[in-house]
């Protein structure tokens, strides 16, 4: 273990951010104001001091399903909308992130807006305004839901595909989310071709509550470039070895790993045993309103638990930035700040 003198701010460790949820990025007083603006009642259980934590079963996942959808009724109108976006900037930024790629599925805020387009330009514009003001990088993700009819997957990856780019707040990337037991996997080939067409590449979420066998499927049906979790891959050592030949990166959320019962405690999660496979990760938070554990606090978890030492710490960073979706350019200057941070010796404590 580190030495506590000899540990530098994590805060301060140029990081990217490339797993996190729209309404999910949300904090408790961001919420309230929502909940208010909205004459939303919120449940006790959205706004105590306790995580959520439930079992890795499909009741389990209803539950957490059940209080993201709550979360969700207080963001029902373009205001509130972009107070999502700027409040997930300007945490982002608090927390020494260079770039966020934030995930959203229009489908479930476009009544309240117009349509789906205007959700989804809602969502680009504010990420563009907000990047600007608070100097960060901004990518939107579209994703489909598994909860959804799969030609409802098309359409939206049509849409992403109208709005795909590499400048601020433009779409880049496509993926698939919420349960992952639910749905045939294949139903879903379509829309990622016609996103992948687009230039549009793929991120799907795998291998969190689904083990390496739908893993497998998910590579083979969706051909994506990174995987939201995909940590149980290591239940498969060949698997995972082809998976890191292939390049895909690997979304890794500790802290919802395992209040989503996945793993017992944070110990159990699999970090090490990525690294040391030579996976490329991006460490996030997932859904810090429901799990109250931002970005660094993955990374303290990975110095604490696992040991992890500042350079070990410092190369993790380095892999958020490279498997971000940003440009040459500026994950090149990214990569030189974190160089700065590990050469930078850590303040005395005393």
């Amino acid at each position: 273990m580190q030495p506590e003198a000899s540990r530098r701010d994590l805060a301060l460790l140029p990081k990217a951010h490339l797993h996190l949820h729209f309404t999910g990025s949300l904090d408790i007083p961001t919420l309230r104001e929502l909940a208010v603006l909205a004459d939303v009642p919120l449940p006790d259980h959205l706004v105590d001091a306790e995580a959520l934590s439930v079992p890795a079963t499909t009741r389990g996942w209803h539950r957490f399903q059940r209080s993201y959808d709550t979360a969700r009724l207080v963001v029902a109108s373009e205001e509130a909308m972009r107070r999502v976006v700027e409040a997930a900037v300007a945490n982002d930024v608090r927390e020494g992130s260079r770039r966020l790629e934030l995930q959203i599925d229009p489908s479930s805020y476009a009544p309240h807006v117009g349509g789906l387009v205007e959700a989804l330009e809602i969502v680009m514009d504010e990420a563009r305004r907000a990047g600007d003001t608070y100097g960060l990088s901004v990518g939107v993700i579209v994703a489909a839901s598994r909860m959804r009819n799969p030609m409802e997957a098309e359409t939206l990856a049509r849409l992403a595909a109208r709005h795909a780019g590499d400048g601020p707040g433009q779409v880049v990337a496509f993926g698939l989310s919420n349960d992952e037991e639910a749905g045939v996997t294949e139903e879903w080939s379509h829309a990622f071709s016609i996103a992948r067409r687009a230039g549009l590449p793929g991120v799907p979420h795998a291998g969190e509550l689904s083990g390496p066998d739908h893993v497998r499927r998910i590579v083979d049906a969706l051909n994506p470039t990174r995987l939201g979790h995909g940590v149980r891959t290591t239940e498969d050592p060949a698997l995972l070895g082809e998976l890191v030949a292939r390049g895909i990166a690997f979304e890794v959320c500790p802290t919802s790993n395992v209040h989503l019962g996945v793993y017992e405690t944070v110990a159990d999660v699999p970090l090490r045993t990525l690294v040391d496979a030579g996976a490329t990760i991006a460490l996030g938070a997932d859904d810090p309103l429901l799990f109250f554990s931002r970005l660094t606090d993955q990374y303290v978890l990975a110095r604490d638990v696992h040991g992890f030492t500042d350079p070990e710490l410092a190369h993790l960073a380095r892999s958020s930035i490279t498997a971000s979706l940003a440009s040459p350019t500026d994950k090149a200057a990214w990569l030189a700040e974190v160089d700065a941070w590990l050469a930078n010796p850590p303040e005395e404590r005393t």
